[in-house]
């Protein structure tokens, strides 16, 4: 069975970029999904049945070592997808993703969304660009944990969260934040009290309040105009 239509023009920067016939191939399908805090989106190793385009919220791409430790190696939000691999010709990945910021999307049953993808040369290319913008996201975060200072990469991950949402004030816990930047919690919390000090930022029990983006930006490591850069690039109609 068909689920609830959606009529509305699509959020999602995705599926904006889809013709109008490819869209409205997926549309009969998509369902209103709400995204919640550390809900697991899919798990490493176990099929892919559910894709999901976010409107608002953040999903976290992470890789969980063989003792149990976690790290977060990409983020999802409006601008993407959650079951990349399904685009790939993949079933299943090595790594997990689950919800770091809650908020909604669309949901699509993965066999349906293979199918469709099957049948168009055109939405393959959007999703394709897709992935080349993620694992070019993936990239740079792995130069920016290298070569920049722990506040640099805060600010930098602040600013990425806030564009994905339709709020000032947003849920980022300690641990999540912890995991995003690759540091203990006594590291975060350090760098908390600093950009609260200088006025950027409010952040209490877990919500974070963007008071000075043009701050948060010049404090930034050069790594979120650049990855912003490339999304807009290849992710441009």
């Amino acid at each position: 069975m068909a689920a609830r239509k959606i009529v509305d023009a699509p959020v999602n920067r995705l599926l904006a970029l889809l013709s109008t016939k490819d869209y409205q191939r997926l549309a009969p399908y998509l369902e209103r999904a709400p995204l919640t805090y550390r809900q697991s989106l899919y798990e490493a190793n176990k099929p892919i049945e559910t894709v999901y385009f976010i409107e608002t919220g953040v999903g976290s791409l992470v890789n969980t070592m063989n003792n149990g430790q976690a790290a977060e190696v990409g983020t999802i939000g409006n601008e993407g997808m959650v079951g990349l691999p399904i685009v790939l010709g993949d079933a299943q990945a090595p790594t997990s993703v689950y919800v770091q910021v809650p908020g909604e999307g669309l949901s699509l049953p993965a066999a349906r969304f293979k199918a469709e993808l099957a049948a168009s040369a055109t939405m393959r290319a959007v999703m394709l660009r897709y992935a080349h913008a993620l694992f070019n996201q993936v990239a740079q975060s792995a130069a920016c944990n290298h070569f920049h200072r722990i506040e640099q990469r805060c600010c930098r991950w602040l600013l990425m969260t806030h564009d994905r949402m339709e709020s000032e004030e947003f849920l980022l816990t300690q641990e999540f934040l912890a995991m995003m930047l690759g540091v203990q919690r006594t590291g975060v919390t350090r760098v908390a009290s600093m950009l609260q000090r200088a006025g950027l930022i409010e952040y209490t029990r877990g919500m974070v309040t963007i008071l000075d983006r043009r701050g948060l930006k010049s404090r930034a490591c050069e790594c979120y105009a650049v990855s912003k850069k490339e999304f807009d690039r290849l992710l441009s109609k």
